[in-house]
Formats: structure tokens, sequence, C-alpha cells
């Protein structure tokens, strides 16, 4: 495999070398060697594994133990991060669609976004989705409400929401009734910062940024 993942990797772990404790920055580090040992598996992409990156840090700097690509059960997340008795679930939504879907791409997002909050978030005390500040993620009305205001009726809906893209395995009615989206991180990658957005202040500058 080339080198330009490691070096663009790299790069990215200089940026914020100077934030970290000694401590910190070998945690990072430890985590610099899994991705890399992913890529040379064909198993990540440089756009999503900075993303991750830039998560760790923001979390390892709040006392969080992180994993980067981590099995849970049936599922592979992007981040698992512990702190005492609390978990933590990010997934890193690029909105990346792919051809067979040129034609669906609204749909396909939608689907793609409320299949990851239906799927991981009663794995972890808090799921958190984490995207780039020019994309705007399709979050399903739904899901950004407590899961105790959610209708039967929206619930079918997203059931054949994520049905039409993701049914191996189809998510359940008692996820989709429990599913939470605890918070968003708009990840800045050129100067490696993040800013975490309370849901409905997200969708509602969302909303503005749409017109």
């Amino acid at each position: 495999m080339d080198n330009k993942f490691t070096v663009d990797i790299d790069s990215v772990i200089k940026k914020f070398e100077d934030e970290l404790s000694q401590d910190e920055y070998a945690k990072i580090l430890t985590l610099r060697e899994d991705l890399i040992d992913k890529y040379n598996k064909r198993q990540v992409k440089i756009n999503h594994s900075v993303m991750e990156l830039i998560c760790a840090k923001f979390l390892i700097k709040n006392g969080f133990n992180v994993d980067i690509e981590h099995e849970l059960n049936t599922i592979s997340t992007d981040i698992y991060a512990k702190k005492g008795f609390g978990s933590l679930i990010v997934e890193v939504e690029t909105g990346f669609v792919p051809p067979d879907h040129a034609l669906d791409p609204l749909m396909y997002l939608r689907a793609r976004v409320a299949s990851k909050i239906t799927r991981y978030s009663a794995y972890a005390n808090k799921f958190i989705l984490a995207t780039t500040p020019y994309y705007i993620m399709q979050v399903p009305s739904s899901l950004i409400k407590p899961p105790r205001f959610r209708t039967p009726e929206e619930v079918e809906y997203l059931k054949k929401l994520c049905d039409m893209y993701y049914s191996n395995p189809p998510v359940s009615l008692e996820e989709i009734r429990n599913a939470r989206l605890h918070s968003i991180y708009v990840v800045d990658v050129d100067d490696t910062s993040i800013r975490e957005w309370e849901v409905n202040e997200y969708m509602g500058k969302a909303a503005l940024w749409a017109v």
C-alpha cells in the first residue's frame, strides 16, 4: 500500500500534538497504529479516518478511553469510548453517496442516518453523529424527539425507510422505538476542532442553511 495515508494521518496528528499531555498523545499514537493497520487491510479510508482521529482527540482530552473501528456484538462502531461506568458511541457521517444511489441521494442519506441511530444507540449510554460543516445531515424528525413521544406511525415509517436500503439484518421495531440521538459533533478538519451541538439546535440551523 502507498504511504500517502500515513503521511496524511501524521499531518493531522501534528496539528493537535501540542494540545495533548504525554499520556493523551500516547493514546493517539496507539489509535494511529490501529488505523494504519486497518488501511493496509483495505478496511478504512482517509476522509473517514481523519474525522475519527479528531473525534478521538476531543474525547481523550475529556477523559475517555477511546477505541476506533470497535467491534461490538454484531456491529462495528466508528468510535466506542468509555469513562467510568459511562459509554459513548460516535458514528462519522461524511455524506458520501455511492454511484448506485445517484438518483435518490436524499432518501438514501436519510435512511443511512436513520439506520445508524436505530441500530447503534442501544449499545451505549450516549449516541452521537459526527459530520462536517459543509454537509447537512438528513435526520428524520421523529428521531430528534425523545422516544416516548415517537408515534406508532413514525415508527412504521422509519422501519420502511431503513428496510428500503438496510435489511441485512433488518432493524427491529423495538430498536426504532427506543433509538436516541443525544448530540452532534461538527468536525472542522482544517483546524482539527469540534463543536458539539444539541440536536434541535443543529437541525434548526440546518433548516436555515438549506433555504
